[in-house]
Parts: structure tokens; sequence; C-alpha cells
């Protein structure tokens, strides 16, 4: 298929899918004689596996390790496994560094909105502010 039909089908964009090809992770690209560009239908799976693993976080580097072989075109499991075991534990320690961050938030929120009555703005962002050294 062209290059057009292949972003129609996947929802990309045609340079989007150059860029793609551009990194190598897509490289089962035939050239016809008039320069257009001939992909394959697996392509289109390919197109999937990356959109589906950004959204997950993964790099581009990364997400060469989560794609099929390019000679024998099958998937390497024992790296696919654990390419993937090692973004799940990167998101965990995101989430336990975000919860750190809320915690620290909603504490700083509890503590802006104690101002004492009378404080003016300033003076409590001080006295805020002084609280957050210890």
């Amino acid at each position: 298929m062209k290059i057009g039909e292949l972003a129609q089908l996947s929802g990309l964009n045609a340079s989007r899918i150059r860029f793609y090809e551009a990194q190598g992770l897509i490289r089962q690209v035939e050239r016809l004689a008039n320069g257009y560009r001939r992909y394959p239908p697996q392509v289109l799976q390919t197109l999937k596996i990356i959109q589906c693993a950004q959204q997950a976080g993964f790099s581009l580097e990364e997400l060469k390790l989560l794609l099929p072989d390019t000679v024998t075109g099958e998937f390497k499991h024992d790296e696919l496994v654990a390419s993937l075991g090692r973004k799940v534990e990167q998101i965990e320690a995101m989430q336990l560094h975000l919860a750190q961050s809320k915690a620290q938030l909603l504490g700083l929120i509890e503590n802006i909105q104690a101002r004492p009555e009378g404080m003016a703005c300033g003076e409590n962002a001080e006295r805020v502010l002084a609280s957050m050294k210890h």
C-alpha cells in the first residue's frame, strides 16, 4: 500500500510514518521506480505497536526492542518481556515520586490555608517558607 493509504488506516500523517522509517522503526519499505514507497500490510501492525508503546512512555530507542526482528519477522520473546518489565518498574518508580510530590503539595496547600487571621499574604508566605526549611 502507498503511504497515503497507510496514513489513513493508521490515523498517522505521512510525515510521521516517514519519520518512523528514518528512525529505523519501519524497515519493510519497497521503493517503486517512480520513487513512491510501498508498504506491506504488516507495517500497519508495526505502527499500532509504536503508537501503543509511545502512549505507555517508551522512547524510540526502547521501542526498537518491542518490534519484530527485521530478518525473521518474529518477536524476540525474552527481550520483549524484559523491556516491558523494565517499563513497568519505571512507571512504578514514577508513581511513587508523583505520590510523594502530591503529598508535599497537599501539605503546602494546607499550610497556606492555615494562615492566621489578619496575617498579610506576604507575611504568610514567609511563614510557610520558614516552615518548609525544617
